[in-house]
Parts: structure tokens; sequence; C-alpha cells
């Protein structure tokens, strides 16, 4: 009989990292990291057609303490770390996210190899599938290898994870490899700061006590505008200035 982990693997390709490494939503404050993953910038590199396409990696934060707090109201002079301004920012630190798994509200792309699944709410608007005709049609139309890649490109840079792509004839999903991480995203295209990338299946444990989804990547709110905390959507974004898929 297949275990619960074992078949979160199977359906999202997502492993869980080591027991040490994991982020705690503390209530009223920041994310509390456990661990000691990496912390690192990085930052969105266009293509010619001034699309995102590349991560470039950046500053590393370095920190000496056990547990790293970051920064979830959009409030500290410190970023990414917390700086104690959530006490007096205008925010609201309420979770507002279910703990459904992501392929329960995902909507399928069938192409003859590929079928490309789509969870919008998690959408962080980073825009790596907009690249090459969109990755929805690039998953539907896909035929020679060189097309495929293309695929497993525009889905596998989605930071969010909204997008999962599957290999149909080898009946599996592909899923990028990442060691337990967190990106720290900037968007110089829009001028605008983005989400935490949580990386290589980091725990990632609600207020409450119970855990999200163990999911290969993440991206957790730092503006404390998102209206599906702890996850991104967005908000950081003007979305009146994009036209989404349907």
């Amino acid at each position: 009989m297949i275990n619960r982990l074992e078949k979160i693997v199977k359906e999202t390709g997502s492993k869980q990292a080591p027991e040490e490494f994991y982020i705690k939503v503390s209530a009223q404050g920041p994310y509390l990291v456990y661990g000691n993953p990496p912390i690192v910038q990085e930052t969105f590199v266009p293509n010619k057609e001034g699309l995102p396409w590349e991560y470039c990696q950046g500053l590393k934060f370095d920190y000496t303490t056990k547990v790293a707090a970051l920064c979830r109201c959009g409030a500290s002079k410190k970023h990414p770390f917390c700086d104690g301004s959530h006490k007096e920012a205008d925010w609201n630190p309420e979770e507002t996210s279910d703990k459904r798994p992501i392929l329960e509200d995902s909507k399928e792309y069938k192409g003859p190899n590929l079928v490309l699944s789509d969870n919008r709410k998690f959408c962080a608007l980073a825009r790596f599938c907009d690249s090459h005709g969109t990755a929805w049609k690039l998953a539907k139309k896909a035929q020679t290898e060189e097309e495929k890649e293309l695929a497993r490109h525009s889905a596998g840079y989605c930071p969010a994870g909204r997008l999962l792509l599957y290999d149909r004839e080898k009946q599996e999903v592909y899923e990028p490899e990442f060691k337990p991480s967190i990106g720290v995203l900037e968007d110089p295209t829009l001028k605008v700061s983005g989400p935490l990338w949580v990386k290589g299946g980091i725990r990632i444990e609600s207020a409450d006590g119970e855990s999200y989804e163990i999911r290969n990547r993440v991206t957790l709110c730092r503006c404390g505008k998102s209206r599906n905390k702890p996850f991104c959507d967005g908000a950081h974004v003007d979305k009146s200035r994009f036209a989404l898929p349907q």
C-alpha cells in the first residue's frame, strides 16, 4: 500500500527535506526558519522579449542565529530579515490559505506528450510561464524534444509551483532538483521585490501547528498583502497590467 509521502512524490515530484529544515509561521510576526538553509538573493533575468527566463544569484544573506526570522509584513527595513516592524505596521497577519493539496483545485491542459496541471491561486506573477508562447500552449502542442524542453523550462522555472508538468509516456512528473534553500526574489523588469522562494521540500508549519502540503517549490508572501497567506498571490504586482490565461 502506498503511504502518504510516497503519494506526494508520485503525484507532485516533491520530496520532503530532512526534518531539521522547516519554517514556522508565527501568528502575529515573521517566518521562523529552522535548519539554517542558505538564503540567497535571486534576480529575474529576461530574455530578448523582456520576459523572465533565468535566475541570477546575488547576495547571500549570512546569519549566525539558530533560527532566522524573515519579514512577512513588508515593512522591515532589514529585508529579508524581520526588524520588529510588524508590531506597528498596518497589515493583516491572518493565514487565509486552506491546506488542500495543490492538485485538488488544479486544471489540466493535455497534449499528445505532456500534461500541464495549473492551480492559479498560487500564482506569484513571476511570468516564466509566458515565454516562447506560454507554458499552456507548449504543453498542448509539444512534439519534438526541443519543444518538450521549452515546456519543462517554462513550467519548472515557476517559483510558486503553480504549474506541474507531466510526461505522459514516462508516467511521471517533471520537477527540478533543488536542495533545501530560500531565494529572495527580485523582479527588476517590474521594479518590485518578489516573494520568498522556498525550495527543496522544506516543510511549512502554520501558526496553528498543522503543516501545509510538502512541495518542492513554493513562494511565501513577504509584502503582507497576499489574500492567500502565507503563500504569495502576486499582490506585490499591479495585476491590472496582465491578462491571465483562462
